[in-house]
C-alpha cells in the first residue's frame, strides 16, 4: 500500500505521528489527521463546530438565570459532547503508529484535557469551568483552512522571540529591579496611612503604574510620592517600547537573511551569504 506524502503546506509542528499499516487504521488515520480529503475536511470542520457549540453552552451555563432554567439541558448536551470527544480521543490513539508518543504530544494532552474536566466535574462541580480548555483545540483550524503561509509566518515570529529571549530576559530583569526599588521607595515615602501597607503592595502599585495601567486603587498623597510616581510613569513609556524594538530588530535580521538566500542553479540547495 502506497503511503501518501505529507502536505507541503503543513508545518512541522502539525505533522502526524506516523501513518499506520492496515486498511481500516489507514482509512481512519486519513479522516482524522488529514484535511486534504473531503472526509478529513468534513471531520475537522464538524469537530470544530462541536467545540464551539460546547464552549457556548459552557458560557451560557455560567449565567445564573439560564443555568436555573436550562441547567438540565446544558448538562445533557455537555455529557453528549464529552462522550463524542472521548470516542474521538480513543480513535486518535488507536489509529496512529506511535500512540504513546501522540498521547504525550501537545495536541494529545489537549485532547485528554478536553474530556477530563467533565468527568472531574462529576465528582467536584466547582471544577466545571475547566471545560473551557477545549478552546485550545481550535488551533487545528490552521490545518483545515490550509493556512500554510500564515503558519509559516507564525513560526517565523516564534523563532524571532526565541532568538531574542536572552535580550528580553536581561531587559525584564532590569525592569523587575526598577519595580522593586520603586515600590520600596514608595512604601517609605507614603506609608500604610496612604494605602501602601506593605512592600509587595507598593510593588504592585509600581507595576500598574509603569505599565501605564493605573487602576487607581492606590494613589500617592505626599509630594515626594507624586514626584516618584511621575518618574515611574515617564519611565513606563520607554519600558513598553523596548521589547517591541528587540523583537522587531530580530525579525528584520531574520527576514534579511531569508531574502538574501538563493538557490544553486544545479542542485537547488539554498545558499546562504557569507557574514
Amino acid at each position: 500500500m502506497r503511503v501518501p506524502p505529507a502536505s507541503a503546506s503543513t508545518p512541522p509542528s502539525f505533522q502526524p505521528l506516523g501513518r499506520p499499516s492496515g486498511p481500516w487504521r489507514g482509512r481512519l488515520y486519513d479522516i482524522i489527521f488529514e484535511s486534504d480529503t473531503p472526509a478529513g475536511r468534513a471531520f475537522d470542520i464538524g469537530l470544530m463546530l462541536l467545540i464551539l457549540a460546547s464552549l457556548v453552552v459552557v458560557m451560557l451555563d455560567s449565567v445564573p438565570s439560564l443555568a436555573t432554567r436550562y441547567g438540565a439541558l446544558f448538562d445533557a448536551f455537555e455529557w453528549g459532547v464529552t462522550a463524542l470527544f472521548t470516542l474521538e480521543y480513543v480513535l486518535r490513539i488507536s489509529c496512529v503508529r506511535r500512540p504513546f508518543k501522540y498521547a504525550l504530544s501537545f495536541f494529545g494532552i489537549v485532547d485528554l484535557l478536553s474530556v477530563a474536566p467533565t468527568y472531574i466535574a462529576a465528582f467536584n462541580p466547582e471544577l466545571s469551568l475547566l471545560i473551557d480548555v477545549r478552546v485550545l483545540r481550535l488551533l487545528r483550524i490552521f490545518r483545515v483552512l490550509k493556512l500554510g503561509e500564515y503558519m509559516e509566518e507564525f513560526q517565523f515570529l516564534a523563532q524571532a522571540f526565541a532568538d531574542s529571549r536572552r535580550k528580553i530576559f536581561v531587559f525584564l530583569s532590569a525592569v523587575m529591579t526598577a519595580v522593586i526599588i520603586s515600590g520600596t521607595l514608595m512604601y517609605v515615602a507614603e506609608g500604610p496611612e496612604n494605602g501602601f501597607t506593605s512592600i509587595p503592595v507598593s510593588i504592585y502599585w509600581a507595576v500598574t503604574t509603569m505599565t501605564t495601567v493605573g487602576f487607581g486603587d492606590i494613589t500617592p498623597h505626599t509630594a515626594s510620592g507624586r514626584v516618584m510616581a511621575t518618574v515611574i510613569m515617564l519611565l513606563g513609556w520607554g519600558v513598553l517600547a523596548v521589547p517591541t524594538g528587540i523583537v522587531t530588530a530580530e525579525m528584520t535580521l531574520r527576514h534579511t537573511r531569508r531574502e538574501s538566500t538563493r538557490s544553486c542553479p544545479h542542485c537547488g540547495k539554498r545558499v546562504y551569504p557569507m557574514t
